[in-house]
């Protein structure tokens, strides 16, 4: 039997030997990283997808985590750690293809229309301007907005997470130069295509990513309801979306 060992020599083990029992022991350590983040990525989706697949979806990327991490960068390994599990779990949720295409359709209008009348106003449209262009009326503007909120959680999103985020596993060679100088620029894209955004939604952007807190919590600071601030919170998104395919880049 082995004796009890702590984390610090856990990790030891694991650095020395590749010892599977070290790294199925880290992976139980941390698995509550994997819990919190499918958690956050599964708030306000619908009752269909089970969080269960979320989890099982993170724990890929906490595996991965784990057999990439090299402490002599001098990042913590929950930092390293948790933008992998949220990768693999966002992977997870688009091999579910739990979207109707009817909303995928909805997304697509609503981010042409954005693109269109910016490119002929110069400015960021209103959404009575959108909701004319797309010939609805307001209140059907802010339904659609409703049912395409649960979709936002795509690699955009990935993205907006300070800044953008390492890619979860698919295949590419991990940090190599071109990946790190391409996620570079994207990082950069974001942040100028977010500064531009009219003030409401990149005020709900930077108190849902960069403070991290939730819908309700954001709506209490608007003075607005929860599901208003998903409408903003999805307008913000899908106007980036448009910004950054129009760049090329999406």
């Amino acid at each position: 039997m082995r004796r009890e060992l702590d984390l610090e020599q856990i990790w030891q083990r694991w650095f020395d030997r590749k010892d599977p029992w070290a790294r199925d022991r880290l992976i139980v350590h941390y698995s509550p990283l994997v819990k919190f983040v499918a958690g956050r990525v599964g708030a306000g989706l619908p009752n269909s997808v089970d969080p269960g697949d979320l989890v099982s979806a993170g724990v890929f990327g906490l595996i991965d985590a784990v057999e990439r991490f090299d402490p002599e960068r001098g990042v913590k390994f929950e930092t390293f750690a948790v933008p992998r599990i949220r990768g693999a779990v966002f992977d997870g949720l688009r091999s579910l293809d739990w979207v109707p295409r009817s909303v995928r359709s909805r997304a697509r209008e609503v981010e042409g229309a954005f693109t269109e009348l910016e490119g002929r106003m110069g400015r960021a449209p209103t959404d009575e301007e959108l909701a004319t262009h797309l010939k609805i009326s307001q209140p059907e503007f802010q339904k659609w907005l409703t049912s395409i909120a649960s979709t936002t959680v795509g690699p955009l999103d990935r993205a907006l997470v300070a800044g953008a985020e390492p890619r979860a596993l698919s295949g590419d060679v991990p940090d190599s130069p071109a990946m790190v100088v391409e996620e570079g620029e994207v990082r950069r894209l974001v942040k100028v295509e977010v500064r531009r955004l009219p003030e409401r939604e990149k005020l709900v952007l930077s108190l849902y990513y960069d403070e991290g807190l939730t819908l309700a919590e954001i709506g209490s600071v608007l003075g607005v309801t929860e599901s208003r601030v998903s409408q903003i919170h999805t307008k913000a998104v899908l106007h980036l979306r448009a910004r950054l395919s129009a760049s090329g880049v999406a």
